[in-house]
């Protein structure tokens, strides 16, 4: 499966900082230390519909993390998948009258589309479910005969009891997690399971649904097992940044990492497990069963430039939780204004200590509202008195386009 194309990224003066990021697995704010090439996995869309301003905001933030990684002198190896089989998705094919994988390849190509447009860094790989069941298989049947998964009416489920670090990810007790567990897609109540919060590695096949014959039987992928085998693959263990909504700390990413950690015997999975906020709308959180979600691709066919969508995303920090309002995008767009119209005079305030500011702002757990403050300072400073620095208006054009992905 192909990503979208990357955008130019300009080469800004000096090296920014060191990224302290938020890691939920540790609970506090911890330096990243990647080697030469840093790596970064993100849990991607079930394509069963068009990219709505939550999904938008958590690749903002993962997108911030390479722009600050890069520009700190790393490399980023970024691996990104696609759910393109799962209850969900073939749930809204059947309700819609449409051929599920024609449903995916739509939404896929829209979700492309919105991305390029917003100027995400694209993932170097792009993977769907479908195409890693060759790597899935083999995994669930180490699993299997490990004893650390066991069959239950032709399902395969993981055992989480062979984790001694299960729960480390999400540090949770076991009332929340039953509680998330049976609200974010499992079956706590299933009979004849170990542990209720055993999660299904492998669905044999159901009637009238899509199925795979493999050695270990004729059926589909769970969610967990899916992504742990594209980061395998791909980045191998303990990668640097595991990342995705905050809504996927538990079950996802727990799940996840327990699978990886017996599967290798080692631990971590990931370093680092990073989570975005959850964005809202009409007081309830932005989602696709509730039907209040504001869709990028409607801003964009109403005129709204990415642009401007992109800033009102970067002017709530990332790990909040918080509301889009109309008044979000029409900040933004008078934000964008005034940025332009200061960066288009021939010479500035100097701009040195600028840069130097919203590398720090973003390097101190992505802080992007802090950012976009400086920015502001600084174009304040050039309509009110202007400079004679012929060079600042280009130094805040390029550390805009290369810190906060915003081309003015």
């Amino acid at each position: 499966m192909y990503a979208w194309p990357a955008t130019d990224v300009p080469a800004l003066p000096g090296q920014g900082s060191p990224l302290r990021i938020f890691d939920t697995s540790a609970g506090e704010v911890r330096t990243s230390e990647p080697g030469p090439t840093a790596r970064l996995y993100v849990c991607g869309i079930t394509p069963y519909d068009a990219t709505h301003l939550g999904h938008a905001a958590t690749y903002n933030a993962f997108d911030l993390i390479q722009r600050v990684w890069r520009d700190a002198g790393h490399d980023v190896e970024y691996v990104q998948n696609v759910t393109d089989v799962d209850d969900p998705l073939l749930e809204r094919a059947t309700a819609t009258g449409q051929d599920w994988t024609e449903l995916a390849e739509r939404e896929t190509a829209l979700f492309r589309e919105d991305m390029t447009a917003l100027r995400m860094l694209p993932p170097a790989h792009y993977i769907g479910a479908v195409e890693a069941i060759p790597s899935i298989v083999p995994l669930i049947k180490d699993l299997l005969d490990s004893g650390a998964a066991y069959r239950l009416d032709g399902d395969i489920y993981f055992s989480v009891a062979s984790d001694p670090h299960f729960g480390e990810v999400s540090r949770l007790d076991e009332e929340q997690m039953l509680r998330f567990f049976g609200e974010r897609g499992g079956d706590p109540d299933r009979p004849g399971k170990k542990h209720r919060l055993d999660p299904m590695l492998w669905l044999a096949a159901r009637p009238d649904e899509p199925a795979w014959d493999t050695e270990i039987g004729h059926g589909r992928p769970g969610w967990h097992i899916e992504c742990v085998a594209i980061a395998l693959q791909y980045l191998g263990m303990e990668f640097d940044v595991q990342g995705g909504g905050s809504d996927l700390a538990f079950p996802h990413h727990e799940m996840g990492a327990s699978h990886a950690q017996v599967l290798t015997k080692s631990h971590p999975f990931a370093r680092a497990y990073v989570h975005a906020g959850m964005v809202g709308l009409h007081g309830e959180k932005m989602s696709k069963s509730r039907g209040n979600l504001v869709f990028v691709s409607q801003l964009r066919r109403d005129g709204v430039e990415p642009a401007a969508i992109r800033l009102a995303l970067l002017a709530h920090h990332y790990r909040s939780d918080w509301e889009w309002t109309d008044a979000d995008l029409l900040r933004a767009q008078e934000r964008l204004a005034r940025w332009r119209a200061a960066v288009s005079r021939p010479d500035g305030p100097d701009a040195a200590a600028t840069l130097a500011e919203v590398r720090e702002a973003l390097a101190d757990d992505l802080n992007s509202p802090r950012a976009l403050a400086v920015i502001d300072a600084w174009a304040a400073k050039q309509e009110a008195s202007g400079g004679d620095d012929t060079g600042a208006p280009g130094v805040v054009s390029r550390t805009v386009d290369a810190l906060l992905g915003v081309a003015l």
